[in-house]
């Protein structure tokens, strides 16, 4: 019997690995905003927003890994609560650019102290040169899966 016959050892799988730290990291910061009335997907569109403002919808749904249909339905929602704020019309093209209002600021600063607790949580056990380590890792893991022929 052929190792593809025999399937795939979850235990040594780095994939599922790395499917299973991606599930709990994001259980882990949904449980830590939710008292905050806030989602990871909510968190890093403001996220976003703060490191690049400016960006349109299908930016933000790109950075968030939603589809423009969900991102628009946020936006909405943060537009509505004053979190963000965007022109009626597009200055140029069709997208609208999205900017952090001075609350969507403070309700981000909130978010991003609870998020940080759950990254040292995740990061307790690892050394710094550990931690070095696995961002360098990860960063070759994602570009060998974005670039396959290069």
């Amino acid at each position: 019997m052929s190792q593809a016959d025999e399937g795939i050892d979850l235990k040594t799988s780095l994939g599922y690995q790395l499917k299973e730290a991606s599930s709990a990291l994001r259980a882990a910061m949904e449980a830590a905003l939710r008292p905050l009335g806030m989602t990871v997907t909510h968190y890093s569109c403001l996220e976003l927003l703060s490191q690049r403002p400016g960006l349109s919808n299908s930016d933000l749904a790109r950075g968030t890994f939603v589809t423009r249909q969900a991102m628009n339905v946020l936006l909405q929602s943060l537009e509505r609560d004053g979190y963000v704020s965007r022109p009626a019309r597009a200055p140029v093209g069709k997208a609208l650019p999205t900017s952090l209002t001075a609350a969507g600021r403070r309700r981000l600063a909130r978010a991003t102290v609870a998020v940080r607790a759950i990254e040292m949580q995740m990061l307790a056990g690892l050394s710094d040169q550990d931690q070095v380590a696995t961002r360098r890792i990860l960063s070759t893991i994602i570009e060998s899966l974005n670039n396959p022929n290069g």
